[in-house]
């Protein structure tokens, strides 16, 4: 079979998209199917080259972008000149995120060249938190591209049912598939002689509290800082470690931890390897977003046995559960983050419980299961 996926990013972007589509091409690639990758040609901050390259495999072109929106919208309408996409004798097209013009001239190049069309959404249906000089643009994107691209689509995978309220506004229920993400085997195997907090200079006999992720308004690393500030008033015998790319909040980050040496704040870690230590290192994960589709980080989490403090928003309350697979903080509750991560870390036994229920749930998770899933719709 030969594949192209569509995506505003890819390899070496950071984000849980990326890792999704580099998931499912790694696999593909395994089983002998031809893959390709079209995108712009920005990582975020700055432009890539080559344009065309092969990644373990996986053939990648990229076009240059006209005009930068934001951090995360580049328009780039020279994908409707590739030859490939066009004569390349593609069986599917399988774009990624909603809401953007590349979804609509995928759906348009597919429509005359016969080709079967899948999307899967990776739920960006969160205008309501955004500025109202955002939203507005939004709502007229919303209005053509995703009325119009929607329908050139043969099936659109939802990776939660949050969302299938507002997608039914635009297409019929039958056309839907909610099939969440996944994570890779590695992260259930322990794994031995961990030198991570030695690396880090942690020491054993501490408690360590993890947030991982992109440095992002959204994924409000700052309220986690602040939380983590109260604790410190109080508690000396924990570390709080911030790993991931800046995405706008650094620099503030930076100012709130100034003199804490309990906060640790770090770039991102890319090594596979290394993650897995990371999250065996930690005694409980911390994700206090304001918006979150479904995020990677909980299922990996769980498959590490970490419990799991969480903001329950969007996706986040229909794969994880309150008081079973760790606690639920309402968004900026800096009163109840501190409560809630010395609850998890003073309880052994509530830990433990966590701990327990979150390594039994991520084996439904595995990739290897959801990426099958996928497979069986393309072969459909």
């Amino acid at each position: 079979m030969k594949i192209a996926h569509i995506s505003m990013f890819y390899h070496p972007t950071f984000g849980g998209v990326e890792k999704v589509i580099e998931e499912l091409a790694l696999r593909q690639i395994k089983e002998g199917h031809e893959v390709h990758v079209f995108c712009c040609d920005s990582d975020k901050y700055k432009r890539i080259k080559p344009l065309n390259e092969r990644i373990n495999s996986v053939n990648v072109h990229r076009h240059r972008y006209w005009l930068r929106l934001s951090l995360f919208t580049f328009i780039w309408p020279t994908l409707i000149f590739n030859k490939h996409l066009w004569f390349g004798k593609f069986d599917i097209f399988h774009s990624h995120v909603s809401g953007h013009l590349y979804n609509l001239i995928a759906g348009i190049i597919a429509k005359i060249r016969g080709i079967k069309y899948i999307h899967t959404t990776h739920c960006p249906w969160t205008e309501s938190f955004r500025p109202l000089a955002v939203r507005i643009p939004l709502f007229f994107t919303n209005l053509i591209f995703n009325r119009i691209a929607f329908k050139l689509m043969n099936k659109i995978i939802a990776i939660t049912p949050w969302e299938l309220p507002i997608l039914e506004k635009w297409i019929k229920k039958e056309k839907i598939i909610v099939l969440p993400n996944g994570m890779d085997k590695i992260f259930f195997s322990k794994v031995k002689d961990n030198n991570f907090r030695k690396k880090f200079k942690i020491p054993e006999k501490e408690k360590l509290v993890l947030f991982f992720g992109r440095y992002n308004i959204t994924k409000g690393p700052e309220k986690l800082i602040l939380a983590t500030k109260e604790i410190l008033k109080e508690r000396k015998d924990i570390t709080f470690l911030f790993i991931g790319p800046d995405e706008g909040m650094l620099n503030q980050m930076l100012e709130l931890a100034k003199g804490e040496n309990k906060i640790m704040i770090q770039g991102p870690i890319r090594d596979r390897n290394e993650v897995v230590k990371m999250y065996q290192s930690a005694d409980v994960y911390t994700l206090p977003s304001f918006r979150e589709g479904l995020p990677l980080t909980i299922f990996e989490s769980f498959a590490s046995g970490l419990p799991v403090i969480a903001s329950p928003v969007n996706g986040v309350p229909y794969e994880m559960e309150n008081n079973v697979n760790g606690l639920f903080v309402n968004y900026g509750d800096i009163r109840g983050l501190k409560n809630a991560i010395l609850k998890v870390l003073d309880n052994k036994n509530l830990s433990l419980k966590f701990s327990k229920n979150n390594i039994i749930k991520a084996k439904n998770y595995d990739w290897d299961i959801i990426y099958k899933k996928y497979m069986e719709i393309y072969n459909n």
